[in-house]
């Protein structure tokens, strides 16, 4: 489909999906958007669905300005997928012992290692940077200056909710590796302090939402929270790094015999912001669960833990500036999918594939999420489809 376009304050909505079918509070949350004086233009994914701060599936593009809580506690959050030389034929019988290994590998929830894990460990993997980047955490906000420690720590873990790993087939039974992660608690933690920040400020006094509060040019508080945001998408980056550099080693020790190779890695974040050129205007473009997809370049949308996940190309579309949605999209909250569902509902709709199955995880089962085909059917003038994949094995924060 194209897009629709709805009326708003300052600029108006374009929705890649049926606007009846968005929920009421997801909507008033546009409109909200929509009436802050440095918006130049709102462009709304078919995954969108209400969202803490700002609509998930939302890209926000202003001028001189920029919102951290449209951003998110999860900065730079995203994904990143490997195509291997493994197939079908190379794999057990039993996956439980390979989900295992990789649970060992790779910290889950809120754990992390117990020694840090730098690039300098994994042969050929690029380097360039990793002092320099490092070294500029003293220049981040002196409010999350204790968590050093924990941060360097955490660097190469998971973390919880939606994040996961996966093990997954295309088309031709051929083996691909993705994760799904971000700048885990430092992230969060410099997230929550610049908000708070914003909300102080006496130009977002009279705001519709508090949650729109804004940091504007020229300001030291907009200065101090771009060093911080950057600093939080790199670490998410070298997060999901060194997190597929530990996975491949898992897969090549567990398949000796088959030799397995790499493909070249795709990463895209999908909680960030970017400053990019629109119509003559220098914007600072928000995706707030969404993707870039600029003309050729790769992406990764993935669905729930039961269902297909799908390797993009862009197509350049300017007028969702240069986006895509960044998965299937939730239909209901964790909380309502805990009282709808069941753990047998959960084994029911993930049946073939070696994950958790407990109640633990239960606020993940595919039937919360969005159907993927119609989500990816809504966009096709953004994305052409490069592989379709299925998991097999799914770990879970």
């Amino acid at each position: 489909m194209s897009y629709v376009e709805m009326p708003g304050a300052q600029v108006p909505i374009r929705m890649w999906t049926d606007p009846a079918s968005v929920e009421d509070v997801a909507l008033r949350q546009l409109q909200n958007v929509a009436t802050l004086p440095w918006i130049k233009g709102l462009a709304v994914m078919p995954d969108v669905h209400y969202g803490k701060g700002a609509t998930v599936g939302s890209v926000i593009a202003m001028r001189d300005a920029v919102c951290p809580a449209a951003v998110g506690v999860d900065i730079g959050c995203g994904m990143s997928a490997v195509k291997t030389s493994l197939t079908a034929n190379d794999l057990p019988g039993d996956l439980s012992r390979l989900r295992s290994k990789i649970e060992e590998a790779i910290p889950v929830g809120r754990g992390m290692h117990d020694s840090p894990v730098t690039p300098d460990r994994f042969h050929g993997l690029a380097t360039a940077g990793w002092d320099d980047f490092w070294g500029r955490f003293e220049g981040v906000a002196d409010a999350v200056k204790f968590r050093e420690e924990r941060a360097v720590k955490q660097m190469g873990t998971l973390g919880a909710g939606n994040h996961y790993i996966e093990l997954l087939f295309d088309s031709e039974g051929v083996v691909w590796l993705t994760l799904h992660s971000g700048s885990r608690n430092i992230g969060k933690e410099l997230a929550e302090h610049h908000i708070g920040v914003a909300q102080k400020l006496p130009h977002n006094q009279g705001l519709v939402d508090r949650d729109l509060a804004v940091f504007v040019a020229d300001t030291p508080q907009m200065a101090a929270y771009r060093n911080d945001l950057f600093w939080a998408q790199e670490y998410a980056k070298y997060n999901r790094t060194l997190m597929m550099a530990l996975l491949k080693d898992v897969i090549r020790k567990e398949f000796k015999k088959a030799k397995p190779a790499f493909e070249p890695e795709i990463s895209c974040h999908h909680n960030y912001v970017a400053e990019e050129r629109y119509e003559g205007m220098d914007l600072l473009v928000t995706r707030k669960g969404a993707i870039r997809a600029g003309s050729g370049e790769y992406g990764i949308i993935p669905g729930s833990m039961g269902t297909s996940s799908y390797i993009v190309k862009g197509l350049g579309n300017e007028k969702a500036f240069n986006s895509a949605s960044h998965g299937a999209g939730r239909r209901m909250s964790r909380n309502a999918a805990k009282r709808r569902f069941t753990t047998k509902d959960l084994e029911e709709q993930t049946r073939g594939v070696e994950c958790r199955k407990d109640s633990g995880v239960v606020d993940e089962i595919p039937g919360a999420y969005k159907p993927i085909e119609q989500v990816m059917e809504q966009q096709r003038d953004l994305v052409e489809v490069v592989a379709k994949l299925k998991q097999f094995i799914c770990v879970k924060g």
